[in-house]
């Protein structure tokens, strides 16, 4: 909800003010948090804090893709998104510095997750609002006012719809809409669905194996966040190098043999640990696509909708995922068939990417 809102927000108000209050709304209820009396209180600020988290991407994306010149703006989104498998691994490393602390711990990362809210400074002082908003936002203005006398044509009144509705009143637009949902469905159900069972799968597979040491889940997750990392980054640079659809499209086809090889045939130690990282490169790394490929498909009026619309929708159809993949262990008895059977989502991306829409290596973006 929080990003979906978001984009809308960023549409209308710009891309910098929209930052700025997501970024306050998660530092302020993620403190919160810390004080919470009872699990409702816990439940409501979660709940207020993941409205702010949400809202971070949307905007963020855009001022990065806006900002960048083409030969260079798909390196700059996979570092955008690089950020965030830095992240998870830096507070990673806080937890376990932190957790044995006591029964208290939990309330001290909380607090911790106040510290963002020092970036708002940041924002305020050197992130400007893109000018290609700048532009569109004069524009959108001048039609408002047209329209309102009585002198509108048919394009300032197309200009002024809400941006929701411009989107799926427009054929084109409502059709690259679904299709890119589709690809983003696959994405987030293959990483909740299939990819999230790594560390309990290797951990359990060592475990029981009794001829070999167990392996931690944590230092599975680990192996998967640094490839994760790496796959932010690559993805970026091939984007600016073979394209945007040929790369989604070879890191669908990587996550489907990985994940079905990891999940059906790897059962030793060291190759478990090895190929954690190889899953994170392709199933975690495809991410990237839609902070660097979405943005190029859209107006600048629309494009924070749109992105939000398509991103934060398929996480909310990808809730349904994890359950299905639960009821799978049971029916398929064990961790390893049923991942296998729900990394097969990735076939849906393969079919999809194709038929995404144009090929947006190296051109301005659409105004």
């Amino acid at each position: 909800m929080g990003g979906v809102g978001a984009g809308i927000l960023a549409d209308y108000f710009g891309r910098r003010r929209t930052l700025m209050l997501s970024i306050l709304c998660y530092a302020v209820f993620s403190g919160l948090a810390a004080i919470s009396w009872d699990y409702w209180s816990l439940l409501a600020f979660r709940l207020l804090t993941g409205l702010g988290l949400g809202a971070e991407w949307g905007p963020g994306a855009a001022i990065v893709a806006e900002q960048w010149p083409p030969p260079s703006r798909g390196r700059a989104g996979g570092a955008l998104h690089a950020a965030h498998g830095v992240g998870f691994l830096l507070a990673s490393g806080i937890w376990l510095v932190v957790s044995p602390l006591g029964g208290s711990s939990w309330r001290y990362m909380f607090v911790i997750g106040i510290l963002p809210a020092l970036l708002l400074l940041y924002v305020r002082r050197w992130v400007e609002e893109p000018a290609v908003w700048t532009a569109a936002n004069h524009v959108r203005r001048e039609a408002e006012q047209r329209v309102q006398m009585g002198s509108g044509s048919s394009h300032d009144k197309q200009l002024v719809q809400f941006t929701v509705s411009e989107i799926l009143s427009d054929a084109e637009l409502r059709r690259r809409v679904g299709v890119l949902l589709l690809m983003s469905v696959t994405t987030v159900v293959g990483w909740w669905s299939a990819s999230t069972w790594i560390p309990q799968f290797a951990s359990q597979t060592t475990f029981h194996s009794g001829s070999q040491p167990g392996l931690p889940s944590s230092m599975i997750g680990l192996m998967f966040g640094l490839g994760s990392v790496a796959g932010f980054l690559a993805l970026g640079f091939l984007a600016d190098a073979i394209g945007r659809k040929p790369t989604i499209w070879l890191y669908y086809l990587g996550a489907l043999v990985v994940s079905l090889y990891y999940f059906l045939f790897v059962r030793e130690r060291h190759a478990l640990l090895a190929m954690a990282g190889v899953n994170g490169f392709f199933s975690s790394g495809q991410f990237a696509w839609m902070t660097i490929y979405l943005p190029e498909l859209f107006p600048t009026r629309v494009r924070g909708t749109a992105m939000s619309l398509v991103f934060d929708t398929s996480r909310s159809i990808a809730g349904l995922g994890p359950l299905l993949a639960g009821w799978f262990v049971t029916l398929f008895g064990g961790i390893g068939n049923a991942a296998a059977v729900m990394s097969l989502i990735y076939v849906l991306g393969l079919i999809a990417t194709p038929f995404a829409g144009l090929e947006t290596k190296g051109k301005p973006l659409p105004m």
